[in-house]
């Protein structure tokens, strides 16, 4: 059919293996006699490889792309600290601080914007390195700022470095994978975003005990060193095959499949495949007229996509990852050394169970994550929400509150990161068909983005008119409807083909059934020609 990830297992392999349990989802392919597991030739000319080493040499591809996520984690955790000693020597009031924060995810959007030309002109791997160094200058400009009109330059550049990184990393991890280790590999971003965040935070309780007027600036600048490593990045990593296809260069691009495949005729199949994409993606106008008037199928694959991505941001994680030092002084702690301090937990929270999701997201299942997480999420802003009210009445004493808080604070981080946080990736890279895929994947980045944006540079003020436990009484009801979205609207894709997930959205209808592996066959054999060939 031309189209990548058919007839490959897509369960997680042996991600589901080391977890010890099998997937629900049993694949025709997976039934079949396994190949030989022995390695001849170079490595580059063909042969069978090694069983292993090819996933491996992904994996670590997959994780050197991510790297540039952990500037725009270092800048959201930073940021918290960094505003507390922005606002005492830089005289800002509340205005501007929520458009310092905010401004970074709409000027990133932009950046995400300009990156998929810019990547198609120069290359995947080469806009790596420009959106590293491009932040390298905005952080720069920003340790050195006079004044807040600098300070908000050095940011405005930081923030389209970070669009450049946030849109090239998942196109380029999506190119270079195969379909069993699409969900995992696809969440790898969101690890280093935490990641990211919790080196943001230790920044802020580390240098906080200088004057104030050097404080921040340290804690900016130390931002440059995550970036610097990215320039190794560019001596490792392969280029996007199907970039080199789009530029004539079909050779190289064979070569650094034969790298990241398991057999020659694997990665043969693969090149046919991406020649026929890039063919059929060239007619970029059509594509647009798709996704503007979409059919019932793709309507209800935006519907899932774009949803997902609005509540991922729409439920206040960066609110409270960007003003998790001003809910704990409205908890009660009153040091900045303590708030900082809960501010490195609720970081390693994050990045704790972001790991754990990725351990999950190919064996557990798309589904049920998203519900367990919007579910934990709802529960905590609920909870965090009632303590900081009954604080406010006098109900609840202090030490019971800031108990609360933080461990609300913390379990809203953990159930994001195992659920809605990296899988709004993961289900954007695999439910679009191959046509639509860079268009609408770009579209739902648009939608994350303008969410978050809204909610940063609006918590302060709803803060100001309705209290910070109202703010989080009307973050717990988005996410109650987030929960019935999940359900009502989002199906299980997790080990199905493209042909399963269009089959799945057709006359599934979004309802959130699943396709089984009598679905499957009967879905090959509806597609197959007489003589039985597909």
């Amino acid at each position: 059919m031309g189209l990548p990830g058919a007839g490959t297992a897509a369960n997680g392999g042996g991600m589901a293996e080391f977890l010890g349990r099998k997937s629900r989802y049993v694949r025709m392919d997976n039934v079949l006699p396994p190949e030989p597991e022995v390695e001849k030739g170079d490595g580059v000319g063909g042969g069978v490889r090694v069983r292993g080493g090819a996933r491996r040499h992904v994996f670590f591809c997959s994780v050197f792309a991510s790297l540039n996520h952990v500037l725009l984690g270092y800048d959201v955790g930073v940021m918290s600290g960094c505003i507390i000693f922005i606002q005492k020597d830089l005289h800002i009031d509340e205005v501007q601080q929520e458009v310092l924060v905010g401004c970074l995810s709409f000027i990133s959007l932009l950046g995400s914007l300009a990156a998929g030309r810019t990547s198609d002109a120069i290359g995947r791997k080469r806009t790596i390195g420009l959106a590293a160094a491009i932040f390298q200058a905005g952080a720069a400009v920003m340790a050195l700022a006079p004044s807040f009109a600098a300070l908000m330059a050095g940011r405005l550049l930081a923030g389209v470095g970070i669009g450049f990184g946030l849109m090239v990393a998942p196109v380029y991890i999506s190119e270079i994978s195969p379909a069993a280790l699409r969900g995992s590999l696809a969440s790898l971003p969101e690890i280093f975003i935490s990641f990211g965040i919790l080196l943001g935070y230790v920044s802020n309780l580390a240098f906080a005990g200088l004057p104030d007027h050097v404080n921040w600036r340290v804690m900016l600048a130390a931002g440059i060193l995550p970036s610097i490593s990215v320039a190794y990045v560019l001596t490792v990593i392969p280029e996007s095959p199907r970039w080199l296809v789009m530029q004539g260069r079909t050779g190289e691009a064979r070569a650094v499949l034969v790298k990241v495949t398991e057999t020659e005729g694997e990665a043969q199949e693969r090149l046919a495949e991406i020649e026929e994409s890039a063919r059929v993606t060239s007619a970029g106008k059509v594509v647009w007229r798709e996704i503007m008037r979409p059919s019932p199928v793709i309507r209800r694959m935006l519907i899932a996509g774009l949803g997902v991505q609005f509540f991922q941001q729409a439920t206040g994680i960066d609110a409270l990852v960007y003003y998790s030092p001003t809910i704990f002084r409205d908890a009660g702690i009153a040091t900045e050394g303590h708030l900082l301090a809960a501010t490195v937990a609720v970081g390693l929270s994050k990045t704790i169970f972001i790991v754990i999701a990725i351990l999950l997201v190919d064996h557990v299942g798309r589904k049920p994550l998203l519900l367990i997480s919007t579910v934990g999420i709802t529960a905590c802003l609920a909870v965090l929400a009632a303590t900081l009210s009954l604080l406010a009445r006098g109900a609840l004493p202090g030490g019971a509150a800031v108990a609360l808080a933080i461990v609300t604070v913390c379990g809203f981080v953990a159930f994001f990161s195992v659920g809605i946080g990296p899988i709004n990736m993961v289900l954007s890279s695999e439910i679009y068909p191959l046509r639509l895929r860079a268009q609408a994947v770009g579209l739902g980045l648009a939608v994350n983005r303008l969410t978050s944006g809204a909610v940063a540079m609006s918590f302060l003020s709803i803060c100001r008119a309705a209290s910070v436990a109202g703010a989080f009484t009307a973050f717990a009801a988005v996410s109650a409807l987030s929960v019935a979205f999940v359900h009502w609207f989002v199906p299980e894709t997790s080990g199905k083909t493209l042909e399963e997930i269009e089959l799945l959205f057709g006359e599934a209808g979004g309802s959130g059934g699943v396709v089984e592996l009598g679905d499957g066959e009967h879905l090959v054999h509806g597609r197959c020609e007489p003589d039985g060939r597909r």
